[in-house]
């Protein structure tokens, strides 16, 4: 599957402090280690809607880990799926009279679409499930001849299902009690009474073939991927095992990462599937939960219609800590355009106060867990100080802005 056009990160004189990032297995900030090669894995969109605030959050939050890393000197390799084969894809399709092949590759698109115009930096490897389906089907029969899996004895419909009791440390990617996974598990895509399971927190690996389905042939029989063996195969063939960081939304904690995780522990043996497991707090809207359900999602497509700045959009989430629970409002907005109109009258100016100080302490704030909170509060004080006469610097301008692109991704010239 085809990514979105790259951009180019021009590098900043020095470099930062080293990142870190708090890890939601350990509840603790702690340093990321990676070698000369940085990798990454952040779960991607079932492409049955637009790209909202809270996928937009999410990928941004990524996108300075990438930034970062780079800035540090490494090589970044990240890698994004596509679920572009899942019951919410179907249901949207027959609900709209769609195919839903059609359905997703619209998406998917708008998608590029929308992290083109936030300056998302594009994933090495962006692969959707169905281009990905042979890669599951010989994990699937990996995990069924070393028993983590097993098939349901049901003749008609033959699941197959990997074992919670797999891997010895199950649990300790969300630290969550079996009454509270077993609250999301039903929540959030598993099917805990489905007859003939071992346990009901086993997760559907390969589902077999349903009438009006889409299926794939198999040695197990036709049928198509479960949702977090996809992520695991994909992230295996492509980063190896252990990476540096697999990120999502916190709603992803369990049970797709947990199972994720579990899958890919199970076919290789290490201990951890991941050094880091790093979570984005939710988006609201003026004081309500954004869900498909209340019909109060923000699209960024229909922002970018109405001739909003998606630097704007950009800044106006980086206004929080990314694992904060946060609003989205005209409020967070206008304040949004207010501070990036401050900051392009403020490189504007021919003079300026020497920058060095100030994006040190940008870089210093971003290495912090990507406090961009005080990130951007380190350049508000730098543009006020510009903007009222103050320094003598001929290059300030021009230095903030390269470290506002770098750094932040955000673009002063229109």
């Amino acid at each position: 599957m085809q990514s979105w056009s790259d951009i180019e990160v021009r590098p900043l004189p020095g470099q930062g402090p080293q990142l870190r990032l708090y890890d939601t297995s350990d509840q603790q900030v702690r340093p990321v280690t990676p070698g000369a090669e940085a990798t990454m894995y952040v779960c991607g969109i079932t492409p049955y809607d637009a790209t909202h605030l809270g996928h937009a959050a999410t990928y941004l939050t990524f996108d300075l880990v990438n930034r970062i890393w780079r800035d540090l000197g490494h090589e970044v390799h990240y890698v994004q799926n596509v679920t572009d084969v899942d019951d919410p894809l179907f249901e949207r399709a027959d609900r709209d009279g769609e195919d839903w092949r059609d359905l997703g590759a619209r998406e998917t698109q708008l998608f590029r679409d929308d992290m083109t115009a936030l300056r998302v930096l594009p994933p090495r490897h962006y692969i959707g499930a169905v281009e990905s389906i042979d890669e599951v089907i010989e994990v699937v029969d990996k995990l069924l001849a070393s028993g983590a899996a097993y098939i349901v004895d049901d003749e008609q419909y033959p699941d197959i299902y990997f074992s919670t009791d797999a891997t010895p440390q199950f649990g300790y990617e969300s630290n969550y009690d079996h009454d509270t996974m077993a609250a999301f598990f039903a929540e959030r895509g598993g099917d805990p009474q489905r007859p003939g399971k071992r346990d009901p927190l086993d997760a559907l690996i390969w589902r077999a073939a349903r009438d009006g389905e889409p299926s794939w042939p198999s040695p197990h029989g036709p049928g198509r991927p479960g949702w977090h063996i996809e992520c695991a195969a994909i992230a295996l063939n492509r980063l190896g095992s252990p990476i540096d960081v697999q990120g999502g939304g916190s709603d992803l904690i369990f049970p797709h990462h947990e199972f994720s995780a579990a899958h890919a522990e199970a076919l290789t043996g290490e201990r951890r599937f991941a050094r880091h497991y790093v979570h984005t707090g939710m988006v609201g809207l003026d004081g309500e939960k954004m869900s498909k359900s209340r019909g109060n999602l923000v699209f960024v497509s229909k922002l970018r219609a109405a001739d909003v700045d998606p630097n704007a959009i950009r800044v106006g989430l980086l206004a929080d800590h990314y694992r904060t629970d946060r609003m989205w409002s005209d409020d967070a907005l206008a304040t949004a355009h207010t501070r990036l109109s401050s900051w392009r009258d403020a490189v504007s100016r021919p003079t300026g106060p020497d920058p060095t100080d100030t994006i040190a302490r940008v870089r210093q704030h971003l290495a912090d867990d990507l406090d961009t909170p005080k990130a951007l509060a380190a350049l508000d004080a730098w543009a006020a100080d510009a903007v009222r006469g103050l320094g003598s610097s001929t290059t300030a301008g021009t230095e903030v802005e390269h470290a506002l692109d770098t750094l932040l991704g955000v673009e002063l010239r229109r």
